[in-house]
Parts: structure tokens; sequence; C-alpha cells
């Protein structure tokens, strides 16, 4: 054998050493059973670390509980407690009902004849209000029996306004969706879906009192309903059930299409139709207009969510259903859905049926695992099918996953009250010693982890990077456990591992799909195929590349080349321009006969296009700092000269315009208006026997004990921001400014007044809280909160939609509230805050017409009814996290704010201070900024720094008053 052949065979025989070494090393690794086996029990908490109240828990400790068959019927007008409820005669086709308001309390006293464990079904109907879920907490003698029975959601009805219209561009126009007022009825069920089934509630034989509490939307209930819980039927159950018939030919050969974007009903208005482009097979198909062609999406994902269809059929007969469907948003995970025939589901296998990943659309006919298509029964006439959003089998993984980030985080605020958020990695602390419980806390979680990881890849069929941060955490665990002196080293890692898997349980808890059409067939008849050919997909390619030439993508709505038609630049996004477009051409050209054309650009281009001439007419979503800018270079219209200014002003609370005052004018109008809040752990702070901070000495009084327990407060710093945001956050300064009656610049605004003794104390109390209380300047306060680690901060009230969204774990530990006051001599406290937002601006016109036409569109675009549906269709579209931020004061009161959060951002909200804009204002931010990192990094003295940077600030704003043609001090 020659040299070179010995060398090819030996790397041939190398390769193949190491792939069956890798072969059999990955099948070992593809399970960690022997991990987790030789542990019985994985379910026992151990040193008090966990939750109690879990519905798991409360399912466990009724386990030997018997399933009645009887029902009980409540009495619903017939109730023993009640306030804000009242009972209504000859309501919606019913004789006698119950109004409950939304600070409604109900309690009926109900006699149940068998003790056992029962499902609720609720009837109701849906009151026009806000527009959000009802929701509401449930007692059972006067407690609530598991976590979970404090939050029950109970989804509203949602349908096109109209038929789908189309602009002059030949653009399909997404239909309004509006609340349809009507009976429904639905379970008490988890809202998180993580238990696929209706709640099960254990009652004892004999009186009892069960209550219903409003925490969000009035809502008129017909009925309550415990039953019995049944056994799911199967298939061959269900067909055995169904009585024999003749079928028809019209009914053996019938075919009926669907289309998935003429759904009747949906239970969210974000689940308005949608259109596809990328597909050359989506009906009705275009490849450079829009065509409402699907429904569904990434906002058809959350559990609980439900789409349903009308369809009739000719004759009574037997029925095959097939859905044209796609599920490529989550690569190795699979999309259930519970299907529904007639409001029920008809057999345990439509409870969750799986659309697995694909980048094509399919075809997938309701069948059994050996692909026997399922027969539905059904009579002449009209019928319903409704798709719900489920977890299948996930939704128990996930519950587990939530339950260990919360132990996870239990553990790591025991061990930072020891070490500390920075460990000293060269000293043994002793954990074990110290904490035994933790360290066998520890171990149990390690195994449970692994077990979640086998869980999930038997459940989707492959490893996914949501699994990473799992198997990557039960390894942590398992190494802490085996060393526990290198839990110091890995304590940062620990945390950030905790936060990953949070996250995880966020992606892994949506379930996104797109449906095309759904084929209802006879059952000799055969649904369309659904199959993409090479030469369709290479015609579409061409064509769409065709059409990026020859098709302005970035128009909106109704393009006018009218002269009179007033120009209107947007400066935010795209789902903000189309809403707004779509308003203008159904409400505000129809009423006033004013068309408009809508652009979206970005900021940056404003001062160019108005510099060459081509600028807007009104520009919408404009900086705070702009409409000043602007006046000082007459380029924008003051609006006082329109005699009804200050009737529009009234919707406003002064804080909101007052940015917009310069020199006597007024240049813009309020759009969004934001402010600070206090968030807390109320957890936390009852461990700690602490109360929520009334005032800034509470606050400093407080945290000794906090920071003894190695744990912070969160004060918005000249570092970074809590929204991520890199700019310095100065509200607090303001905040504290404000109320120890201080104010940034003298009437007229020619001098800045923060040098004044109020300023000097506000600003060594603002600086303190860094440099002797030693609170942090840079930290991610939604990690943070969520871990306990800041159980109380100061944020943007904004900040509350995304801990619901980012931290289901721990849902009904937090709250917000007022933020600290300061204390008047006359003891009342004030809490003065800072307010920032957007606006809407007026350039400079020449032409009368224009300009009255322009301020027309300003008064309806910030009226209460356009910025109550704008903010709808926000929240609609991208959901909770972007609720509107709207100035409009009646606007605010109509979105999506339960009544307890609205009373406490109504509170904090009269107590705002809007920031004057001044020639050279941009220096007074710029120089606080300065003066309070100068102290904090080099310790120099507050009060002489900050005499200095005004004297600074004065120089700049004298300076530009004169480069203005304004008089100076």
């Amino acid at each position: 054998m020659s040299r070179k052949l010995k060398l090819v065979v030996g790397i041939v025989t190398a390769c193949a050493v190491i792939t069956a070494f890798f072969f059999f090393s990955r099948g070992k690794e593809d399970s960690f059973a022997d991990k987790y086996s030789d542990t019985p029990n994985l379910d026992v908490d151990v040193g008090g670390i966990g939750r109690d109240n879990t519905y798991a828990k409360y399912l466990e400790a009724h386990s030997q509980a018997a399933y009645p068959e009887k029902e009980v019927e409540v009495a619903i007008t017939d109730y023993t407690k009640g306030e804000d409820v009242e009972v209504l005669k000859d309501y919606e086709g019913e004789p006698e009902v119950l109004y409950t308001g939304e600070n409604s309390y109900t309690e009926w006293q109900i006699d149940v004849p068998e003790t056992g464990m029962y499902q609720i079904f609720m009837e109701y109907y849906t009151v026009k209000a806000r527009g959000v879920d009802i929701e509401r907490k449930f007692y059972i003698n006067g407690e609530l029996p598991f976590l979970g029975a404090d939050a029950l959601s109970f989804t509203r009805l949602w349908k096109n306004e109209e038929e789908v219209k189309r602009d002059n561009q030949g653009n399909d126009i997404r239909p309004t969706q509006v609340d349809e007022q009507a009976w429904t009825g639905a379970y008490f069920k988890d809202d998180l879906g993580y238990f696929i089934k209706p709640y099960q509630f254990y009652l004892e034989k004999g009186r009892n009192t069960i209550g219903l509490e409003a925490i969000n939307e009035p809502a008129v209930i017909k009925s309550i309903t415990l039953e019995g819980i049944k056994e799911d039927l199967t298939y061959e159950q269900y067909s055995e059930n169904i009585a024999g018939t003749a079928e028809t030919e019209e009914a053996l050969n019938y075919k009926l299409i669907i289309q998935g974007e003429a759904s009747t009903l949906r239970s969210s208005p974000s689940l308005y139709p949608l259109y596809d482009r990328s597909s050359p097979i989506t009906q009705p198909y275009s490849v450079s207009k829009i065509r409402l062609n699907m429904i569904g999406g990434n906002a058809w994902r959350v559990p609980g969510q439900w789409i349903e269809w009308d369809f009739e059929v000719p004759s009574d007969g037997y029925y095959n259903i097939t859905l044209k469907a796609r599920q490529n948003y989550n690569r190795g995970f699979v999309s259930n859905r519970s299907v529904y025939i007639d409001g029920n589901i008809p057999f345990e296998d439509l409870e969750q049926v799986g659309f697995r990943y694909s980048n094509k659309w399919n075809s997938y006919t309701l069948s059994d695992t050996q692909n026997n298509a399922y027969q539905f029964y059904l009579d002449k006439g009209k019928h319903t099918i409704r798709m719900e959003v489920t977890l299948g089998d996930m939704g128990n993984i996930l519950n587990e996953m939530q339950d260990s980030v919360y132990r996870l985080n239990s553990m790591y605020r025991k061990i930072l009250v020891l070490t500390g958020t920075t460990p000293d990695k060269y000293r043994d602390y002793k954990i074990d010693k110290v904490y035994p419980e933790i360290i066998e806390s520890m171990d149990l979680e390690s195994k449970r982890l692994y077990k979640m990881v086998d869980d999930i890849v038997a459940y989707s069929g492959e490893k996914a990077n949501q699994v990473a941060s799992i198997q990557t955490l039960a390894k942590q665990l398992e190494d802490f456990v085996k060393k526990p002196e290198k839990i110091p080293v890995g304590f940062a890692a620990f945390k950030l591992n905790i936060s990953a898997m949070g996250t995880s349980i966020l992606t892994l808890s949506e379930a996104p799909l797109d449906i095309d059409y759904i084929t209802v067939t006879g059952t000799k008849e055969k649904p369309d195929k659904v199959k993409e050919s090479f030469f369709s997909r290479a015609v579409h390619e061409v064509k769409s590349f065709y059409a990026s030439f020859t098709t302005d993508y970035n128009a909106v709505g109704d393009v006018y080349k009218d002269s009179d038609a007033i120009q209107v630049w947007i400066l935010s996004g795209r789902d903000q321009s189309t809403i707004l477009k779509a308003m203008i051409d159904d409400t505000f050209t129809p009423e006033k006969g004013i068309k408009v054309n809508v652009k979206l650009v970005e900021a940056g281009t404003l001062l160019n296009a108005i510099i060459a001439g081509k600028g807007p007419d009104v520009v919408i979503s404009a900086g705070q700092g702009e409409p000043v800018n602007y006046a000082l270079r007459s380029a924008v219209e003051d609006i006082s000269q329109f005699t009804d200014y200050q009737e529009v002003l009234k919707d406003f609370y002064p804080s909101a315009y007052a940015p917009y005052r310069f020199e006597g004018g007024i240049y813009a109008l309020p759009e969004t208006q934001n402010f600070n809040v206090l968030f807390y752990r109320k957890d936390i702070l009852e461990e700690l026997e602490l109360q929520v901070p009334d005032t800034w000495e509470d606050l400093i009084a407080m945290l000794p004990t906090i920071q003894q327990n190695n744990m912070s407060v969160a004060i918005p710093s000249t570092e970074r921001t809590l929204n991520n945001s890199s700019n310095p956050d100065l509200s607090t300064f303001f905040a504290l400014l404000y109320q120890n009656g201080g104010v940034i610049y003298d009437e007229e605004g020619k001098t800045a007044l923060i040098d004044s003794e109020q300023g000097s104390k506000a600003f060594e109390t603002f600086t303190k809280l860094f440099t002797q209380y030693k609170l942090p300047t840079i930290y991610d306060f939604a990690n943070l909160f969520r871990s306990g680690q800041m159980p109380i901060g100061i944020a943007d009230y904004n900040t509350f939609n995304t801990l619901v969204v980012f931290a289901p774990e721990i849902r009904g530990l937090w709250d917000f509230t007022v933020i600290p006051g300061t204390v008047r001599e006359d003891g009342s406290i004030d809490r003065s805050c800072h307010t920032t937002g957007l606006c809407t601006m007026l350039l400079k016109q020449e032409d009368e017409v224009t300009k009255n036409n322009s301020w027309e569109f300003m008064k309806w675009w910030v009226s209460a009814d356009t910025q109550v549906r704008f903010g709808q269709e926000m929240e609609s579209v991208m959901g909770a996290s972007a609720r509107y931020a709207t100035a409009n004061v009646e606007a605010f009161k109509q979105l999506s704010w339960s009544k307890s959060q609205l009373d406490v951002l109504d509170e904090q909200w009269q107590w705002t201070v809007g920031l004057r804009e001044v020639a050279g204002g941009y220096y007074t931010q710029r120089h606080i900024t300065n003066a309070i990192r100068k102290v904090l990094n080099k310790n120099e003295d507050p009060r002489e720094t900050l005499l200095d940077y005004t004297t600074t600030i004065n120089q700049e704003i004298e300076k530009k008053r004169l480069e203005f043609g304004l008089t100076v001090r």
C-alpha cells in the first residue's frame, strides 16, 4: 500500500471513529433520564422555596375528590351581597339578568348536592365599554381558591365593521374592528393557557358561597352553572352517538371554500384580515397590490384567542374539513388549535390539532393518526367552525417552567443576601453550611430542568434554541451542588441564565398560525391540492422583482394629486401611518370634505425638506423640543391665532402643552404624554416587612433594610433610562425640583433658575441617592424587578405593559402606585413629576385655505374619539405592549387600563409638570447631566457644581436669544 493511500485510509478511519463517537455520545445526551430517574417525586418543595397556592398544588390536594354528575344552577338575580350591581328586566331577549359594573362585587349562596370537583360555565353579555376583555376574581366561601382564580378572563366578540374596500391605488383597506354586543359564554379557565381544560373547583356538600369581583369592564350575567366533569368522547364514541342518515348526492359531492379572511367573529381586534404576497398560491392573489387574503399571523399566538367562521351545508350528512394553513414562525415547535363545531369540541382528538413548522402553505385534513379523515355529521343549514389557540401538552411543561423560574429567583435572592451582587470569587461563603436547603433545592431543581428538556424534545421532536437555556441552567445547578464553593464565581451567570429561561417561556408559549381558507367537502369530494410548483414560484419572483420598480410601496391609502390636498408627514412607524390613513379616508375626509395625503418619513428628513421648500403642511409625532426650535425660525404656525384653540386645549392637562408655549404663542398640539410611577413587588416588601413608600423620606428610610438584603431600588439616572434609551433621564431630578417649589426658568424664559435654593436642595437630594446611598446608575429594571433584586423602582408607566408580557411568573405579586412625594409646610404631600411627549405641528402656511384645512385636521386628530380609535387600533395591531399613551384625558380613560390602574394614573397625571422649551434650552439638560456626572464620578461639591453649570447654561440662553432677536436680561 502506497504512503498516499495509507494516509487517505487513515483519515477516513479517523473520520469514521469521530463520527461514530459523535453519534453514540449524542444519542446518550439526547436523553437525560439517568439524571432524574432515581428521584421518585420531583414535585416536592424544599426549604419553603416555591408557591403553595398554585392550581397544580390545588389539584394535588384534591386528587381524591369525587366528580359529581349533577349540575348546580346559580340563581343569578338572587344574590346575597352586591355592590355596583343591578337586576335588569327584559334585557336583550332575557326576562331577568344581572348587570355587574366595573367596581362590582357579587356573592351568591348555593346548595351543593355532593362534595367534589366542578367546572363553572358563565353566560354573559358584552356591554360596550373600553373594548378589553372582561376580568373577574372568583371566590369560594370568601377566599381565592388558588393563583389564577384572581385573573379570570372572558373574551369579547369582534367583527369587521364593514366589507373590505379598496383605495384609489387598488389596495384592499383593512376594515375597522368593532365590538359586537351579544350573548356568549365561557368556562372559568387559565388565562395563560397552561391548563387546557377548564379550572376544576372543589366544593363541599351543603351551603357554600361563591363571589365574583370585577377587575376590568362591566358585564351582564345571564347564568352561572356548576357542572360535573365528564370524560371526553373518543372519535369512535362520537361516531356511534350520531344517528345514521341516508345522504344525498348533493351532500356526498359538496365542496365549499371558506376564505380565512371572511371570518365572522373573533376574540380580539388584533385578529383582523391580513395580506400575503410571498406565495403565488394564496387566494386571492396579487403580486403587487394588497389583497386581504389570510387571517391569523403572529397576532394569533396567545392561548385563548379564537377565530370563528360561519358556513352552510345543503343537506344532512357527513362532511370532511380541510385547512389550508402555514406555520412558519417557530422552527421545531407545534402550533396547536382546538377545533369547535357549533360551539363544542366534538371529541377529544380536536382538543389539540397540531401544525408543525413549514415555510410553505400546506393542506391539513382533520384526521386521525392513520390519516383517515374525520367525518363530521352536520344538519342542513348554518354551522360554525371555531379555532382556538391552545398550548396542548406544552402547557404543562410551561407551567412547570414558570414555577421553576419562580423557585430559581427565590434561590438567587436568598444567596444574594449572603454574597451580594458581585461576590468575591476568592472567598468561600460556605453556602452549603449557611443554606443547606438551597443546595438541596438546587439538586432537585436540576433534575426537574433535565426532565423539562426531555419533555420538550419529546414533544417537539428536536432541540430548539429555547431548550439551551434550560439545559444550561440544569448543568449549572448540578455543578453548584457538586462544588458549592463555585457558586460565587458563577453567580452573575446564574442570574442571566434565569432571565434567559424566563424569556424562553414567552417564546414557547406563543403559537402563531396563518389560515388561507377552510374547505368543507362531502365524503366523495376531495379538497383542492395545495402545491407550489417550481414554475409558479419562478414566475412569482420575476413579477415581484418587476413590481418593485413600478409600485410605490411607501404610499399609504388614497393618494390625491389635487393641489388643495393636505400633506401630512408622520414620523413614527408604518403601522401607525396605515392606521391613521385608514381613519382619515373613512372618517375625516367624508365628514369634512378635506383630502389628506399621508407620508411616512424619517424624522431626520424633516428639516432638510422644509429648508428645500418640499416640506409637509402638518407633522405628526414630532419630538417635544421641535415646535419651539421651528418657532424660533418662523417655520411653524402659532395655533393661538385660531379662535377655537382654547376649546381644543380643554381636553389636555396644561402640562401636556406647556413645552409648546413660547413668547406668548403655542406652536403645537399635544399627542402623547408619558410620566413616571412607582413599581413595587408586594411579596418581597411583605417578606421584608416594609410598606410602599409615600415620601422620599420613607424611601430613604427603607433603603438600609433593602440594601442589607443586597437588593436595590431603581431610580432613573443620567447614565441610562428605564426604557433602554441611551439618553440621560432627568425625570427624578426634575420631580424633586418641582416638589421643592423650584422652577427651571424664569417667567419669560430668559434665565435658568436651577441654582436657586430649591434647585440646590433638589440637586443634593438627587445626587446623594447615588453617592451616599449607592443606588445603581446602570441597570436592567425589567429583569431585576422580575428576579426581585430591585423590588422597588420608578419608571415610565408604560413599563407596566412590558412587565405583564415579560414576567408572567410574578403575576399578582406586583403593582404600581404614585411616585414618592415631598411633605409641604401644611402637611400635604407634593407629588409633582416630570412629563414628556410627542406633538403635532402646523408648519408655516402662505395659503389661508390650506392653513384652515390643516387646523381642522389637527383638531380632528387630537380629539377624544379619534385618539380612542387610534389607540385601540394600535393595540389591536401591535398588542398590549404598544398601548397608546395619548395626551387626551378623555381618550385615555377609554383605553385598556383597569379601573384601579386608571385611578393611580389619573392621580399621578394631575401632578405632572411640563418642561418649558426656551431658546438655547438644549444646553439645560445637557449641562445638568454634566453636573450630575461630575458629582457622581469626581465627588465634586453638589452646590458649587450646579452653580458653575447654571452660569454656562444662562450664557448659552443669552447667546441664542440675541441670535434670534429676542430680548435678554
